[in-house]
């Protein structure tokens, strides 16, 4: 079944903290938004764009509220007809932002800064290389101290959302039946298979060299896994993927979840079974075959807390919306864009 999560945060928010996720290698990419480095020191990024009861947005603001939606949703374009509109759209988006946050301050939220520190502890977690965590936050013109307080005003908003919104918010049973039946295609679930992989990572612009030492390490690897070698042990020592912590395994995968010559190799192969070296942009792929699920229907049991958790997002999302509405009635608010 496949339901968009969307929380309250990421309708009202632009969190800097959705921008910081992580994905297997085998994974199909996606296209990646070129962005400029941000200046904020150029004249332009200190006009003021808006202000919110008196609180005044700026230019800078904006254009990072920019990078960072574009950021999340790679290969987004935004045509030169649209763009007024576009930044229109982020602009209300950072202003219901702001409303929210000074709604949140009347609250007492313990810990606040010790949350967001360890947010923020958790965020660098995922980036063992300093110079990639460097690099992702200059791609969104912020610095560690912008970061952490972005963290500390998304923290704000959502116990302001869980504590004083989200608590009156209701799914019935009559409600999560009707959204099934009226929805079959959502519960068809194709054909998966599990599956096991050990990679030996090389750049596809590599040198023919060091590319023909990569195959011949994973062709070694095969020889060895054919007289009986245990899979996860040599995927723990030899896999350049993440998945190499848990011996390899993938998990379950439907097809279109990975890149093409990976997908033909695991499913043209019965469980138990083990591929020849697979090449594919990302390197050369020993791949073993766990379980294979045949295509089904989900039954409403399944997909019953699913259901709830996606129509009580979308409550959520409504009543965040209606709470705004209200807090705008009552706001001083000045566009200047």
């Amino acid at each position: 079944m496949h339901l968009s999560k969307t929380s309250s945060r990421s309708l009202v928010a632009v969190s800097m903290l959705l921008l910081f996720t992580s994905a297997c290698s085998v994974a199909t990419p996606k296209v990646a938004t070129e962005l400029a480095p941000a200046d904020s020191s150029a004249p332009d990024s200190r006009k003021t764009v808006a202000r919110v009861n008196g609180r005044e947005i700026s230019r800078a603001e904006l254009d990072q509220a920019k990078r960072i939606i574009l950021a999340n949703k790679p290969g987004m374009q935004v045509p030169p007809l649209r763009v007024r509109e576009f930044e229109t759209q982020t602009l209300n988006q950072l202003i219901s932002s702001e409303l929210l946050y000074e709604a949140s301050q009347k609250l007492d939220i313990k810990d606040l800064d010790k949350q967001a520190e360890a947010k923020l502890a958790e965020i660098k977690k995922r980036f063992p290389d300093p110079k990639v965590y460097a690099a992702e936050l200059q791609k969104i013109g912020v610095d560690e101290k912008g970061l952490f307080e972005s963290a500390r005003r998304d923290m704000a908003i959502a116990y302001l959302v869980n504590t004083k919104i989200a608590p009156d918010i209701k799914v019935s049973d009559e409600e999560i039946k009707k959204f099934y039946d009226q929805n079959p295609d959502k519960f068809r679930q194709g054909e998966q298979v599990r599956a096991s992989h050990i990679l030996i990572g090389v750049d596809s612009t590599a040198a023919p060299e060091v590319k023909k030492a990569a195959r011949e390490k994973a062709e070694k690897l095969h020889k060895e896994l054919v007289n009986g070698a245990d899979f996860a042990k040599l995927a723990r020592e030899n896999s350049t993927c993440p998945s190499a912590k848990q011996g390899g395994d993938l998990g379950y995968f439907g097809k279109g979840r990975m890149v093409p010559p990976f997908e033909q190799a695991a499913f043209a192969l019965q469980p138990g079974g083990l591929s020849d070296v697979v090449e594919t942009s990302f390197g050369y792929h020993i791949i073993k075959l766990v379980d294979r699920k045949k295509a089904e229907t989900i039954p409403l049991s399944a997909a019953r807390a699913r259901i709830e958790s996606y129509l009580g997002a979308q409550k959520t999302n409504a009543a965040v919306e209606a709470f705004v509405g209200e807090a705008r009635k009552n706001a001083k608010i000045d566009m200047l864009l």
